[in-house]
């Protein structure tokens, strides 16, 4: 362990507790202590010498080296209290009187010790404190103003050293004062040397943070102009830090999204903290040219320099710190697509509930009205031809609940992935005329023309015929149901390739296009719920997507609102079921057009037929 180690860790068990934590303090108390308490030591180890070579002291020299205990009690002062500029104030103090006492005795103004005055500014400058420093300075004028005040007035002692004593005074006392001043200016360099160090250490300490922050720190003029960029903008942006200098950050901000970014710059340059998320463009590696990549960035900024922002006459800065969100508001995205779909959910649910009550109440009030007449047909005297009708519509009306309770029954199956395909070779041609058929009775009571054209040519496919006429069954009665008196409804099918093409087409009411969004969803029914002028669950067109769906066909809607729908049908001549028969295996597709509206559903038997009637057919 070298000396100089002996005397830094003496010192630093002087020091007060609160320059222990800091190494610019740290390094001011040791420049302040060290000299002192050095001097004064080495001073009273050479005492008894120059006692020797001297022999007895005059009151000068006693009172010069009684000087050598205040050094020492100024060391102690710090120490205790770690006040370090008002050490320096003392220690001002303490030299200008020892001056003072030394010049009034040998000469004033004229005196060797008068050189010394100058020493004490600049002993004050080591405190790092204006305070301090223009103290000192006063305390030297004024003490050099009463030296002359004191010479003029002639106060001082009679006794007149000689020319040569005088000079030899004069050369002791500014040999001592420049050397004096050297040791103050190698403090003072040393001390600065020690602060750029420490602020160069502090430097490489943020850089090395800042490089290694997944967060942006950036440094902005008011305008938005980057002044400064963390490294971590390359792997943010996928660009090098000199292309988001200037407005680079700005031109790749979102056109949307500029005004806000340069309102939270311009508010944080007038003193306020403000946080703002935007989007900002990526440049991914690898990525195509023109490809476009945006991600969203959150932006927290603040005033550089909290005085400065409060002044609008002054230029601030700001600095802010940037971080990738994009997952933040994909997650937020997410959950409002969930909370959508949860309010849809439960609209719903109010649908459903409002449609079964109507649909489930009607029949089950005929039934159990027309039975109790039949009951009471002696009281009632009813008629064979009264209790006939009565026993038909009893017959109609559980049909109508079957028919309910079945669709829901079909839905519940193929939402849970149990509805089996069974497949087999049908015509096609002979499954559409009799659908139609069935349905020509319920056309002519609307007064609706129904128009089939199906070519003697059609090959015979291979499905499930149930599902094919479920589908046809659907769609025709639909489109029936919406078309006012004096329309028409054509049905067409074609070969397309592999596939089998149906058209069912009518001049109905149309519909609307905020119902088109929900096209094919279970319950849902266009309109308003409790103004419906047609009966119906609202499962039809679900049941007809799910079955076209299951067969790995298309389903396609177009409408205008009052000018009638058009629904085309792909269904593939030869069905091969897939290995994992999921019920969504095929999204179909629905091809919006302008105000769009879903027809609403009509039940599979909700007809009430008594013999199928003839159908018009193309040639």
């Amino acid at each position: 362990m070298t000396v100089l180690s002996i005397i830094r860790d003496c010192l630093d068990a002087l020091l007060h507790p609160s320059a222990r934590y800091d190494a610019l303090t740290r390094a001011r108390h040791r420049a302040f202590m060290a000299p002192r308490l050095l001097g004064s030591l080495a001073a009273f180890a050479a005492f008894p010498v120059y006692l020797a070579m001297r022999g007895a002291p005059s009151a000068v020299e006693v009172a010069a080296f009684a000087w050598l205990i205040a050094p020492i009690m100024l060391s102690w002062f710090l120490s205790r209290t770690g006040r370090y500029e008002g050490a320096h104030v003392l220690s001002s103090l303490a030299l200008s009187g020892l001056i003072m006492a030394v010049a009034v005795t040998t000469g004033g103004i004229d005196s060797f010790a008068a050189v010394w005055l100058v020493v004490v500014p600049l002993e004050a400058a080591l405190s790092a404190s204006r305070r301090v420093a223009a103290f000192a300075s006063l305390l030297a004028l004024s003490c050099a103003g009463v030296l002359i005040l004191v010479s003029q007035l002639g106060w001082l002692p009679v006794e007149e050293p000689s020319a040569a004593h005088r000079g030899v005074l004069m050369a002791f006392g500014v040999a001592s004062a420049t050397l004096y001043a050297a040791g103050l200016a190698f403090g003072a360099e040393s001390l600065a040397r020690t602060s750029v160090a420490l602020l160069s250490r502090e430097e490489e300490r943020y850089r090395l943070l800042a490089r290694n922050m997944s967060d942006v720190i950036s440094r902005h003029q008011r305008n938005g102009a980057v002044q400064f960029i963390s490294p971590a903008a390359e792997a943010m942006l996928g660009l090098s830090v000199t292309q988001l200098h200037g407005h680079g950050l700005f031109d790749r901000v979102h056109v949307a999204d500029r005004p806000a970014y340069l309102t939270a710059l311009s508010d944080a340059a007038r003193g306020d903290v403000r946080s703002v998320e935007f989007r900002v463009r990526r440049e991914p590696a690898g990525s195509e040219r023109g490809q476009v990549d945006f991600i969203w960035v959150e932006m927290r900024c603040r005033p550089l320099d909290q005085d400065r922002g409060r002044d609008p006459a002054r230029e601030a800065e700001v600095v802010a710190v940037m971080r990738d969100v994009t997952d933040r508001k994909h997650s937020e995205q997410a959950l409002d697509q969930a909370r959508s779909a949860a309010e849809a959910a439960d609209a719903a649910k109010t649908r459903f509930l409002a449609t079964m009550s109507h649909e489930l109440r009607t029949p089950l009030n005929a039934i159990i009205g027309f039975s109790e007449m039949i009951a009471q047909e002696q009281t009632l005297m009813l008629g064979a031809a009264q209790r006939k009708e009565y026993a038909q519509l009893i017959n109609d009306s559980g049909q109508h609940l079957l028919s309910v309770v079945n669709g829901i029954l079909d839905m519940s199956k193929m939402e849970s992935g149990n509805f089996e395909i069974a497949s087999e070779p049908f015509a096609p041609r002979a499954s559409l005329l009799h659908c139609c058929n069935l349905l020509a009775l319920k056309a002519r009571e609307n007064g609706v023309d129904l128009v089939t054209d199906a070519p003697q040519d059609l090959p015979v496919m291979t499905g499930d015929p149930r599902a094919f006429k479920q589908i046809v069954l659907n769609l025709v009665a639909n489109a029936v149901k919406f078309t006012e008196r004096g329309g028409q409804v054509s049905v067409s099918a074609a070969v397309t390739g592999s596939q089998l093409t149906l058209r069912i087409s009518d001049t109905g009411v149309g519909i609307a296009p905020d119902d088109l969004k929900r096209i094919g969803a279970p319950f849902f029914q266009a309109g308003k719920t409790y103004q419906r002028r047609h009966e119906g669950t609202g499962l039809g067109l679900s049941i007809v997507k799910s079955l076209v769906a299951l067969h790995l066909g298309e389903l396609t809607v177009q409408s205008r609102l009052g000018e009638g729908t058009a629904v085309t049908v792909k269904l593939p001549l030869v069905y091969t079921p897939p290995q994992a028969k999921p019920v969504e295996s095929k999204v179909t597709t629905l091809t919006p057009v302008p105000r769009q509206e879903l027809h609403k559903e009509e039940e599979l038997n909700d007809q009430r037929h008594d013999q199928p009637a003839p159908v018009k057919k193309s040639a």
